[in-house]
């Protein structure tokens, strides 16, 4: 039988233990730049998107070590949004996985210079995957900009103290959390040198699973305790959010999960080889605590 919590285990230590090494030592000049820049990167996390992408290349029957380079620059990538997202011109967030924020350790400045180098760093990651390498750098760009993750976070802001928009609420879902997920399964089938029916598969697993965890995410923010989280909650309503929750309601909220979900699921029956951490992991987006 799978066991899904092993397997994330191992796939956290095994991508952790290569972006220790894919990284700039913290001692390395600019040493705070560096120490910055690793503060956010293993301050703890899921590690779910680099999972996902070597989740895809299994799919494809190849090992996950065929999408290390794409999988290393997707939590780069990852991380330099949520030390964005966090600043004081945005979110104003002091916690981040139950750690202080980068700018509350690092300052402003020095932050916003680490979110800029993380980014950086993730094309120069991309860039040096041994198949199909200029796909996956148009991928990864297409879904940091202006109309992906990029776009996303600028209508997430639009959307506060507005009234609920189911239409702003699919415009930020899409963009603000799912387009680095779809982009991590699609660079994962790129890695392996999967097929165009594998590659379609990928895109619609994604498409639901990052849906998905965005309304677990406000869910999660309705509901769950600060000491759950590692970050405070109820700021959502606070700031009044567009969320799954203001637009739909607890109930209409968890019904979207648990048909997205499905919908993940069924999308798998088109990858050749072992979708079981793939399915599982959908499962595991629904039931979630943190």
């Amino acid at each position: 039988m799978f066991d899904l919590q092993t397997y994330l285990a191992d796939g956290a230590r095994w991508i952790e233990s290569e972006l220790d090494r894919l990284v700039p030592a913290a001692a390395t000049r600019p040493a705070d730049l560096h120490a910055a820049m690793r503060h956010s990167l293993f301050a703890g996390g899921k590690r779910l998107r680099p999972i996902l992408c070597a989740a895809c290349a299994e799919a494809c029957g190849a090992p996950r070590a065929a999408a290390l380079f794409p999988a290393a620059a997707i939590e780069c990538l990852h991380t330099y949004t949520l030390i964005h997202d966090d600043l004081p011109c945005m979110d104003d967030d002091d916690l981040r996985r139950g750690v202080p924020t980068c700018h509350k350790v690092y300052g402003e400045a020095t932050a916003l210079l680490a979110g800029d180098a993380l980014q950086a760093l993730a094309f120069e990651l991309a860039a040096q995957t041994p198949v199909a390498a200029l796909e996956i750098v148009r991928e990864l760009a297409t879904a940091a900009g202006s109309r992906g993750v990029v776009g996303g976070q600028v209508e997430d802001m639009l959307g506060e103290h507005q009234p609920p928009d189911a239409e702003r609420l699919r415009f930020i879902q899409q963009h603000k959390t799912g387009d680095l997920i779809v982009c991590a399964c699609r660079m994962g089938v790129r890695a392996a040198g999967g097929s165009a029916a594998a590659l379609g598969a990928a895109t619609r697993y994604a498409a639901a699973a990052g849906e998905a965890f965005q309304v677990a995410d406000d869910l999660l923010n309705a509901t769950a305790t600060a000491a759950q989280l590692g970050k405070a909650v109820g700021t959502d309503a606070a700031r009044e959010k567009t969320t799954a929750v203001s637009v739909h309601g607890l109930a209409g909220a968890k019904k979207r999960l648990n048909d997205l979900v499905a919908e993940a699921l069924a999308a798998l029956a088109d990858f050749p080889d072992d979708v079981a951490p793939l399915a599982a992991l959908a499962r595991h987006v629904a039931e979630r605590k943190n």
